[in-house]
């Protein structure tokens, strides 16, 4: 059974059959959305003409089938082009392929199965959907950004518009240099785009993550949605909220009131709540952090005299971190840099401009960073533009994990006279919710016992979380790693490898 092409001239989104093959219903009611009832919310979403849209909900509230829907809607609405057919190209983001695979992707396949429409290519880094149906023609592509050269790839696609799936999870510059790279497909001499835009969805992120900032200050041509809570504070209690959407498609109308008991109240805020916070997920790398015993009270001075540590983390989004070693043997972690616009010269610039600026004249630098694989990658690439702004550093033995971690981990778990080895300041946000577990070990959904991936999530917190690996790996705490004793002294080349 088959659609037949629809024939120019025939009323928009009107899919023609012939008397030869009759399509079966099923397909037509997902192509044209009949089995989705919108939320209110996610119907104001749908129907906003804004360029970027984002629309942010608690668990379960309908928003990636919210989105699902908005890619079919706009394939279909597409003009067809000279031969009948509506020809779109989609892409869909995710931050990793476990998190497409695991979520993402089954939403998608749940609305849009292969028994109906076509093989779903499961190839990683080529995963793709290619629906042929009727006068309809549209790519949907499914890309994580686990890798720099999967991010290039991304950043190549024309395409009619982009979903970015848990947009917390995802660095602002990618989506940034994605507004440049939707409504290019079909091309302008094919017809063009009848629409052309990005749409984003996520569970609430920390209110220093760019989505609250844009939320709250939407540039031109951006429009924010809040969806009603799931669960709701009363007296003290968390209850679910009357008011919550989506409840109607849920296998269970009391699904919020069942899963509050036993949950933290970060995770009931933020999960249930739809209010910005921070919540740890999956399983610590560094397990031995406490917040209130390495997290100090007050902002921690720079010492005189003493040589600033600086570790840098590259990636999407670079992260620095400053620290100094005192005499105590005592480790003060003392600021941090990660901007979140702008490439790797942006963040060259600051990071000069900062040590420039915070630090006065004759200070010694000891900056340590990762060590590239190859000549020409993006890691390279940043540390030469490093270097060209006088910003020497020493890359460290990045293909061990385990000395990484443990360097750190080393420093958690000693006292220096009777306080912790390692302080780190308020003014280090970032640092101090990667160490509390937003640098972390993802779970791996089963039923059995709790299994995790063997390598920490690439999300915002990885960069500021490697650079803190880097400077104590640099600063010597590797020694403590293989053997007990005194650190060795190591030294500082200026391209040499720690």
């Amino acid at each position: 059974m088959r659609v037949t092409a629809q024939r120019r001239g025939t009323p928009k989104n009107v899919l023609e059959d012939d008397t030869e093959d009759v399509p079966d219903d099923k397909v037509l009611s997902r192509i044209e959305g009949r089995n989705f009832a919108a939320p209110p919310t996610i119907a104001r979403f749908l129907a906003s003409t804004a360029f970027v849209r984002g629309i942010r909900g608690p668990v379960q509230s309908g928003k990636s089938s919210g989105a699902c829907q908005e890619i079919m809607r706009r394939a279909r609405e597409q003009v067809p082009g000279e031969d009948g057919i509506r020809r779109t190209r989609f892409v869909v983001v995710r931050n990793t392929y476990g998190e497409l695979k695991d979520t993402t992707i089954k939403t998608w396949l749940d609305w849009f199965p292969e028994d109906l429409f076509g093989k779903f290519n499961r190839a990683q880094g080529e995963m793709k959907h290619h629906i042929q149906k009727g006068d309809i023609d549209c790519e949907v592509m499914f890309r994580a950004l686990d890798k720099p050269e999967d991010s290039r790839k991304v950043l190549s696609l024309d395409i009619t518009g982009a979903w970015f799936n848990e947009a917390r999870e995802i660095p602002y510059e990618i989506v940034e240099k994605m507004t440049d790279r939707v409504g290019r497909f079909p091309a302008k001499k094919d017809g063009g785009c009848t629409w052309r835009g990005i749409f984003l969805d996520t569970n609430p992120p920390d209110e220093d993550h760019w989505w609250y900032k844009f939320e709250k200050d939407p540039p031109p041509g951006w429009d924010f949605f809040v969806q009603p809570p799931g669960a709701i504070e009363v007296n003290g209690k968390w209850v679910q909220n009357p008011d919550a959407e989506n409840v109607v498609n849920m296998n269970e109308a009391d699904y919020y009131r069942v899963r509050i008991p036993g949950k933290k109240p970060d995770y009931i805020k933020v999960y249930y709540g739809n209010q910005f916070g921070f919540v740890q997920e999956g399983k610590s790398v560094f397990p031995e952090y406490v917040d209130t015993v390495h997290g100090a009270k007050m902002e921690l001075s720079f010492t005189p005299g003493r040589p600033v540590y600086i570790g840098i983390g590259i990636a999407l989004e670079s992260a620095a971190l400053f620290g100094q070693k005192l005499a105590s043997g005592q480790w003060q972690w003392l600021d941090e840099i990660m901007p979140e616009e702008g490439g790797a010269v942006h963040f060259a610039d600051e990071l000069a401009a900062k040590m420039k600026a915070d630090f006065p004249a004759g200070t010694e630098f000891r900056i340590f960073g990762p060590q590239p694989k190859k000549f020409g990658d993006e890691t390279d690439e940043a540390l030469q533009i490093l270097r060209r702004r006088k910003i020497p550093v020493s890359p460290t033995r990045q293909a061990d994990a385990t000395l990484r971690r443990e360097a750190v981990a080393g420093v958690l778990d000693r006292l220096v006279r009777g306080e912790p080895a390692l302080l780190v300041s308020p003014r280090c946000t970032l640092a101090r919710k990667a160490m509390a577990g937003g640098y972390g070990y993802a779970r791996i959904q089963s039923s059995g016992e709790p299994r995790y991936h063997d390598e920490p999530t690439k999300n915002r917190y990885w960069p500021i979380a490697e650079a803190a690996q880097h400077m104590m790996v640099g600063g010597g705490e590797a020694s403590f790693v293989f053997r007990a004793g005194k650190p060795v002294k190591l030294k500082y080349p200026e391209m040499g490898v720690v």
